[in-house]
């Protein structure tokens, strides 16, 4: 393979992932990332399935299973708190051989960042202004740093990925609302069911409470069709969309939602899905959330794992080149996405049914399953 310098837009999982891999193969990696630094926030998340061997390949389980969370049960409660259902979960994702981990997504980033950064550059606080590629490399304008030449380009920048809307077009042509709002945010101080989730729905409306590794998580997920004027940068504005869903819910919910105005670290979007024809453009390739969001229920963190790793080594094995290498790394990675975008439906009607007796039919549905087990 003859390109060997490669530019990765995007710092968070499939980011770091990739640097790692190519750094391993002998390409020259930079990362650039639009944060300052590394993100805390964002909702907990497992490594599974096809990341677990790539995870561990890269000597990292020790360090994911660190800074794993501790849960074992999940409680379904009502408007007083009352537990209405109670699903056991193992303490730690190693219990009963079961190798997956639940760690929070800001956890998992700066354990791959650490794998990845004394092989690879990291441009921080930095993001991609104009691409402009030929048969020999991109061209390439940064807002802070001054202009490069790679001979690759990753759109590894999520959902909202500066790269897609660079070299593909415009964000409304690839990325479909899926009827599904999420916010997300950490509450801080004494966590009074450190091994507990607590979820409370009302018809279309989700409220939880994950007591992560003792800095408790709080999550608004809730159904609603696409917002006019959405700006996924608008922290008042989110603040203000979170606090007219929720409106007259009980539990603890008025209480979540004074704390939701004085937070600093709030994540908020709609849950989405990205579909486009193919994941490369020329010498552009997209990895992660930028190629094929399989939205907040879909196992997005190990599929980019897995994604980063394809990439990497089709990269490291096709000397016909870089096309050869993209065709070779979606046809691939493409048989674990599709599954998982096919499958959006079911899981929200699980977690937030439209309807009461949607409610609770679900919550009969689980006593009777957990009552046969």
């Amino acid at each position: 393979m003859s390109s060997r310098s490669v530019l990765i837009s995007g710092g968070g999982v499939a980011g770091p992932t990739l640097a790692y891999w190519l750094a391993r193969h002998g390409f020259q990696a930079t990362v650039v990332e639009r944060s300052r630094g590394l993100r805390s926030s964002g909702n907990p998340v497992d490594v599974r399935g096809p990341a677990l061997p790539v995870a561990e390949e890269m000597g990292i389980m020790d360090r994911l299973r660190d800074v794993a969370t501790q849960v074992s049960v999940m409680r379904v409660v009502d408007d007083s708190g009352r537990q209405i259902v109670r699903v056991p979960m193992p303490a730690t994702r190693s219990a009963a051989g079961n190798r997956e981990v639940e760690l929070p997504r800001g956890d998992l980033a700066s354990v791959l960042h650490e794998a990845a950064r004394d092989d690879a550059e990291f441009l921080f606080d930095d993001t991609i202004v104009t691409l402009r590629q030929d048969a020999d490399g991109v061209d390439v304008t940064f807002e802070r740093s001054a202009p490069r030449r790679f001979d690759l380009v990753v759109g590894a920048d999520g959902l909202h990925s500066t790269v897609r809307r660079l070299a593909f077009g415009p964000e409304p042509g690839f990325v479909r609302h899926m009827g599904v709002y999420v916010a997300t945010m950490y509450l801080g101080g004494v966590v009074d069911h450190p091994h507990d989730v607590l979820m409370y729905n009302t018809p279309g409306r989700l409220v939880s409470i994950h007591p992560s590794r003792g800095d408790a998580l709080a999550a608004f997920i809730f159904r609603g069709p696409a917002i006019g004027g959405f700006d996924h940068r608008d922290t008042e504005q989110h603040k203000r969309i979170v606090s007219e869903a929720y409106a007259g819910a009980g539990w603890r919910v008025p209480e979540l939602l004074e704390r939701l105005q004085k937070t600093e670290d709030l994540y908020f979007d709609s849950v989405s899905q990205v579909r486009l024809p193919g994941w490369a453009k020329g010498r552009v390739v997209l990895l992660g959330d930028a190629a094929s969001c399989v939205s907040l229920f879909g196992d997005g963190s190990s599929l980019a794992i897995a994604g980063a790793h394809t990439l990497a080594k089709a990269l490291a094995a096709r000397t016909a080149g870089h096309a050869e290498a993209f065709r070779h790394y979606e046809t691939e990675h493409r048989t674990l996405v599709g599954p998982k975008q096919r499958g959006i439906g079911r899981a929200a009607a699980l977690l937030i049914p439209r309807t009461r007796l949607g409610i609770t039919a679900r919550d009969f549905a689980a006593r009777v399953w957990l009552g046969r087990r």
